[in-house]
């Protein structure tokens, strides 16, 4: 049995739905489909989920606006017409509307979109519509009770054999919507294949697998036949959009290998996804990410002074801040977090530091992380050389360099302003000349 995922562009129009029955009934194994909501048909357009985001915020504030919400009848309506559908899904959107008001749940409101997108395509496929709402079970401190949602969801698998699935969301025990962050329509599936033990996760984009650099910012990237789910969390923490970081441990934890292939192009094989790789070159992939900043603590012989780095981490763990890195020297050390994470907290943060531990904090902004990732960087010599000479090269200084003990990863800091720059470089001297 296969789980197959369908991202916003593949179920974007009535056009696409259509590709996606003839995959479906290419091969019987796929019994168990889960969507996102429509996405972009062309560069210009909005997605479902965007409309419904302002939606929501108009209604909070009282200023409805009927554009947003008729833009979202009619991309249904579209598919609906197109593909001579007999649900009535203009009575179900049109029920819906009639709870609108400042008190609608903004998480019910949002997860609309994957919702009205399942009802569709479980009448064109045939197949039965669960609710996710019905089978993906949070606890109330908003994590996903695998427990409970296992056992729900493969009795509604052996009780209809064949289903279709909203992703990104599920319901506390009182039926409150909640939902998975952005994108989460990739954990939605990948937590189905895990609990019906799926013989593969196959996970439907726009494009053919995972490139080993973005193409928007390298020439021609080489694609990426193979690569560890280890490497692929690497990549997409570090910006490589094509899966949802977090939907990779539910499939790893039990070996289900997970397939990225193109809906437009549903003969290419893509990417599979595995815990071994098997041999390969020593770079897989480089990925970045902008929008970072660092607080550099300054204070004399801190380095003999017990547990400090202790008190000083535990600041930003009392504002919930996460840590991305600590570079650190004999009387310094760095703390490198996401800009938009900290932006309400710096001040405080500051002045808690400097006034409770006796120390100087200065900050630094607009810091970009590259990440070069690799299972066979291990023992691989002249690496970290071929890097820093890349980047002088090019005139880029490093601001911050780390690497991951097991070798699989070597992030550098640098200045956001080049970014695309390092990227560019590092990808023509790394993957397309100098060690491939």
């Amino acid at each position: 049995m296969i789980v197959t995922k369908f991202g916003g562009s593949s179920v974007a129009d009535s056009t696409q739905f259509k590709k996606i029955k003839a995959i479906i009934e290419a091969n019987p194994a796929r019994r168990v489909v889960v969507v996102s909501a429509p996405g972009k048909r062309y560069s210009s357009d909005t997605k479902v989920t965007d409309y419904l985001y302002t939606l929501g915020s108009h209604l909070k504030y009282g200023v409805p606006d009927d554009r947003l919400w008729n833009a979202v009848v009619e991309r249904y309506k579209e598919i609906k017409e197109s593909l001579n559908l007999t649900i009535d899904i203009e009575a179900e959107l049109a029920a819906f509307s009639g709870m609108f008001g400042k008190d609608i749940d903004q998480n019910c409101l949002v997860s609309r979109g994957e919702y009205f997108c399942a009802r569709l395509m479980s009448d064109y496929l045939g197949f039965t519509f669960v609710d996710a709402a019905d089978i993906m079970c949070f606890s109330y401190d908003g994590t996903l009770d695998i427990a409970e949602s296992e056992k729900r969801v493969i009795a509604a698998f052996e009780k209809y054999g064949s289903i279709v699935v909203p992703g990104f969301y599920g319901a506390y025990p009182n039926g409150d919507i909640n939902l998975f962050s952005r994108g989460g329509s990739d954990i939605t599936g990948s937590y189905l294949a895990r609990f019906l033990g799926a013989s593969i996760y196959e996970n439907w984009t726009d494009i053919s697998g995972i490139r080993s650099a973005d193409p928007r910012l390298a020439e021609n990237p080489k694609a990426i036949s193979r690569i560890t789910y280890e490497e692929l969390r690497e990549l997409s923490y570090m910006g490589a959009s094509v899966l949802h970081e977090d939907s990779i441990l539910p499939v790893q934890e039990c070996g289900i290998a997970i397939n990225l292939l193109n809906t437009n192009e549903p003969d290419h094989p893509g990417t599979i996804i595995t815990q071994d790789a098997g041999d390969g070159t020593p770079i897989t992939g480089i990925a970045g990410k902008k929008g970072y900043m660092s607080f550099v603590v300054r204070k004399k012989h801190m380095s003999g002074e017990v547990g400090f780095y202790r008190k000083v981490l535990s600041v930003f763990e009392r504002f919930n801040i996460s840590i991305e890195h600590t570079p650190t020297g004999m009387d310094m050390f760095g703390i490198t977090v996401s800009e938009e994470q900290v932006a309400k907290h710096t001040h405080n943060i500051i002045a808690e530091i400097e006034n409770t531990l006796g120390a100087t904090v200065t900050i630094e902004r607009d810091i970009s992380l590259i990440a070069v990732v690799g299972r066979n960087m291990v023992g691989h010599y002249g690496i970290c050389a071929a890097i820093f000479k890349i980047l002088c090269e090019n005139q880029i200084n490093v601001k911050m360099i780390t690497q991951s003990p097991d070798e699989l990863n070597i992030i550098v800091g640098i200045d956001g302003t080049n970014h695309a720059k390092a990227i560019r470089a590092l990808y023509d001297g790394l993957c397309k000349e100098a060690l491939l």
